[in-house]
């Protein structure tokens, strides 16, 4: 399912509208309502990691966990932090630096054979908030790797019906914008038992802007 495009550019331009001029970037931020789903069931624990097909417009923190060679490539392709397995051995004791990772890297890179060290030692911490590492081979390119998940966005409901997610900021093109909410509605939608059916009501809103209803 997808939003009608004027609908949804009206949508945007009102949201430019109604937001106080700030001295930063503000976040445009995406919130789907759902309705008739039961939180206690498969359907209604949605985490989804999704690619959009703009980025986001801030930066992203990434954390590459690799050894040897593609940790050098790691530090060379821009990752804001390498771990090697050593370091993440480490980290199973100090809880205070977990978390103090868990919450400054937004996006978790992993070598694949270092995932079993990885769950050990950082699961318990990044597993709750769906920061688990995305695995990939030792020589994979690394470099093009962090480009790419700087693209993804979390996208999660945890008690409430709500689904809220980030999907870029205020200097980004109104068509930008609509892509990647475009992007977000048709995997959710695809992703619910029913559809549409069970979307209550989307919203748009800036950082510090009140929301703007998009009509569905």
């Amino acid at each position: 399912m997808s939003i009608e495009p004027k609908t949804l550019k009206d949508a945007i331009k009102e949201v430019r509208e109604k937001s106080a001029k700030r001295n930063f970037n503000q976040t445009i931020e995406l919130i789907i309502n759902l309705k008739d789903i039961d939180m206690k069931q498969p359907e209604g624990r949605i985490q989804e990691r999704i690619e959009l097909p703009h980025p986001l417009g801030k930066k992203v923190s990434v954390c590459v966990l690799a050894d040897g060679d593609m940790a050098l490539r790691a530090r060379r392709g821009g990752a804001d932090l390498v771990l090697e397995s050593s370091e993440i051995q480490s980290l199973s004791t100090d809880k205070k630096r977990q978390r103090q990772i868990a919450k400054t890297m937004d996006v978790f890179i992993a070598s694949a054979p270092l995932m079993p060290l990885v769950g050990r030692a950082l699961g318990g911490i990044l597993g709750p908030r769906g920061k688990m590492p995305v695995p990939v081979p030792p020589t994979a390119n690394i470099e093009q790797e962090i480009e790419r998940q700087k693209r993804f966005v979390l996208v999660r409901a945890r008690n409430q019906p709500i689904l809220q997610c980030r999907i870029g900021t205020e200097n980004m093109s109104d068509d930008e914008i609509a892509e990647n909410v475009q992007t977000i509605v048709r995997r959710i939608t695809a992703r619910l038992k029913k559809g549409i059916k069970n979307v209550d009501a989307i919203y748009l809103k800036t950082t510090m802007g009140h929301p703007v209803k998009i009509s569905i």
